[in-house]
């Protein structure tokens, strides 16, 4: 394939995995505001495995998923990166559709904020050569961290409508640094089952291990990304994506003797697109994002998965229309919600 072909390919490839990426956060998204709250939380997991609408946002997530990665193999990162943060774009006027408003000048102000931001660390936060793989030891203190620190994100207990929202973005911060490490750990399997790895070669049950984890953080960015679409679509949304490429930037840093692009001023750069990008955060919580899942009609509202907490909001009068995206919106008499807390 010519070099022109394989540039095109790739740009369609990254527009396919964000429309994926956006529709799954869509879909995400409506199946928070339509979960009432539970005393206890029991069955939460059990009745979110059920849902067929769960089933479609996880399909999605991996079509963007598959395709980000094939996208990779014909164009180069510097091109694919940037393409991938147009989920938020994509996401955004989905988002208002199912819900029946406008998207706010402030959100779009908000969703080109962070756009340029994120743009901004994509660019500058590819490593200046090839990094090698974490070693097994690494890759274990890594989990271990990273657990903690999600850990902390996801336990906070606030209350009222912006505590919410601060909860939202603590479960996508989460999101994404799982997501990212999981990434980071995927590399070092690869190095594994190529017996490439630093250090003596890996027994097959540290390379199961490592599978073991790979799963884990994956599967806890998806369940922690359903819990931050309970404070709303966009600003969760703009938290993950950037939470994700910053944790893989630490990790290639600290670890893997990575560096920014153009060394010190690189540094500058990212500084600089760092505070871009939370300004844009700011306006799209105040935007009316955050407010999708709802005002009280007397419904209470829940959090995701086992490490999220607590009493969520309620969800807005005509919140819940019948118009479909993709099969994915919900049905107008919506069946027993999922308590999503634990």
């Amino acid at each position: 394939m010519n070099p022109a072909a394989g540039t095109a390919l790739a740009v369609l490839l990254s527009l396919v995995s964000a429309a994926g990426y956006a529709l799954a956060a869509v879909a995400q998204s409506r199946l928070a505001a339509a979960a009432p709250a539970s005393p206890d939380g029991r069955g939460a997991l059990r009745a979110l495995l059920a849902r067929g609408q769960w089933w479609w946002a996880v399909g999605l997530n991996a079509a963007g998923a598959l395709a980000h990665v094939a996208a990779l193999h014909y164009g180069p990162l510097t091109l694919v990166q940037p393409l991938g943060a147009l989920t938020l774009v994509a996401a955004l006027p989905l988002g208002a559709y199912c819900a029946r408003r406008r998207v706010t000048r402030t959100e779009w102000r908000g969703a080109l904020w962070t756009l340029a931001g994120l743009v901004g660390l994509v660019a500058v936060t590819g490593p200046a050569a090839p990094g090698e793989a974490l070693s097994l030891r690494e890759a274990l203190v890594v989990a271990a961290a990273t657990a903690l620190l999600i850990a902390a994100l996801s336990s906070g207990r606030r209350q009222g409508n912006g505590g919410r929202a601060g909860r939202g973005l603590g479960h996508a911060t989460a999101s994404g640094i799982a997501s990212g490490v999981a990434s980071a750990l995927t590399q070092t399997l690869t190095a594994a089952l190529a017996l490439d790895l630093p250090g003596a070669e890996p027994t097959w049950w540290q390379t199961a291990l490592l599978a073991v984890l790979i799963s884990g953080f994956a599967t806890g960015g998806l369940l922690l990304s359903q819990a931050a679409y309970r404070g709303g679509l966009a600003a969760p949304l703009a938290v993950v994506n950037l939470s994700n490429p910053a944790a893989a930037a630490v990790i290639g840093v600290a670890l893997l003797g990575e560096t920014f692009r153009a060394g010190a001023w690189g540094w500058l750069a990212a500084a600089g697109a760092s505070l871009i990008a939370a300004r844009g955060v700011v306006l799209l919580t105040k935007g009316g994002g955050t407010g999708e899942a709802g005002a009280a009609t007397g419904t209470g509202a829940g959090a995701v998965v086992g490490t999220s907490a607590g009493a969520g909001a309620a969800v807005e009068a005509g919140g819940l229309p019948a118009a479909r995206i993709a099969g994915l919106a919900a049905p107008e008499a919506e069946p027993a919600g999922i308590p999503l807390a634990r």
